[in-house]
């Protein structure tokens, strides 16, 4: 199954909890914080969106930082988890 986004919709996939603080403390599941970074998946093609243009500034393989209760989630295949945002939810790119 494949996602292909509408509109000004991405379609990101999380990237991975810190397991270890950076002085090496190991953290359980529960105290993870969910990151705020992932990679781009897929892009809608953009386009009019409530009477305004809307240029796409995201490309597949972008790695951003997003807003933290932003999108939605989606599971396909029972162990891909997906999170389909709008594009003004994207607050950077990360070089």
């Amino acid at each position: 199954m494949k996602l292909v986004p509408l509109g000004d919709r991405v379609v990101i996939k999380q990237l991975e909890a810190k397991e270890t603080t950076k002085s090496g403390i190991v953290l359980p599941n529960q105290a993870q914080e969910k990151p705020q970074e992932a990679e781009v998946v897929a892009v809608g093609p953009g386009g009019m969106v409530d009477g305004k243009e809307v240029k796409m500034q995201v490309k597949v393989g972008d790695k951003i930082i997003y807003s933290k209760y932003a999108g939605t989630d989606v599971k396909l295949n029972l162990d891909e988890e997906y999170i389909i945002v709008k594009q003004s939810d994207i607050l950077a790119i990360v070089e």
